[in-house]
């Protein structure tokens, strides 16, 4: 396994290290390389553990799924081993580990150098999820119109990252001020951007199920359950289940 840690001048420094899984067993070693190809990344796990957690990891698991290309997905993990050096992520295939990531800056500079990104369209990222976040506390609040218009916003910087959650969450806002049709539109959008987008599909259905077209809506929360069969616990989505089919 190798790790890209931050060196004094702010390049990056790759060494050879073991990871264990989320289990405490060791995982398997890959071959080894001399660099990560960025555009093999598919998954960005960060780590969960106790420590991490401590040194801000859930911070940089919200910024990193709110700047990750729609085509790369980014979940949770068990201990990457380095726990002196976190929070501390791991890029897959290829198992390159990066450390000391704890900052909004840090993840930008993961995103370009996995993805290949230009570091502008990572600041655009950055500024989109922070419209984001302000559109979240004006949903909170019920000011719906505020809310859509700070994901319009971050729309149109076109950032490369974080666009489909976007798209769902104006969806979303959307589908709260009874604009179903706009609504339906900026779910499908979404759905352009990460076909396997699970939230995508179910606030398609959500739009299909306000306009009563309820075989669509059916259709889309089934696809949604095909996709990740674990929502099938979730009680939010058991209620648009019931809804549906009390139609």
């Amino acid at each position: 396994m190798e790790v890209l840690l931050p060196l004094p001048n702010n390049s990056l420094l790759l060494l050879p290290i073991s990871i264990t899984t989320g289990r405490g067993r060791a995982a398997p070693k890959p071959k080894r390389r001399r660099h990560c190809c960025r555009s093999s990344v598919e998954e960005i796990r960060v780590c969960n553990n106790r420590t991490c957690r401590r040194q801000g990891s859930l911070q940089t698991l919200e910024t990193l799924a709110g700047v990750a290309p729609p085509s790369v997905t980014v979940k949770a993990c068990g201990c990457l081993g380095r726990c002196g050096s976190g929070p501390n992520l791991v890029a897959l295939p290829g198992g390159v580990v990066f450390g000391h990531c704890a900052t909004a800056a840090r993840s930008a500079e993961v995103m370009v150098v996995l993805c290949g990104a230009d570091p502008d369209d990572a600041k655009k990222s950055l500024e989109a999820l922070a419209l984001r976040k302000k559109a979240e506390i004006e949903l909170e609040k019920g000011s719906f119109l505020n809310a859509e218009s700070l994901l319009s916003q971050a729309i149109e910087l076109k950032p490369i990252g974080g666009i489909n959650i976007i798209y769902k969450d104006r969806s979303r806002t959307r589908l709260a001020m009874s604009k179903y049709a706009e609504a339906l539109e900026d779910a499908r959008e979404a759905l352009t951007f990460r076909t396997q987008y699970v939230e995508g599909h179910i606030c398609q259905g959500d739009a299909f199920l306000a306009m009563n077209q309820f075989d669509l809506a059916e259709k889309s929360y089934l696809t949604a359950l095909d996709i990740d069969p674990s929502i099938r616990r979730s009680k939010s989505f058991k209620v648009l289940l019931n809804s549906l089919r009390s139609k």
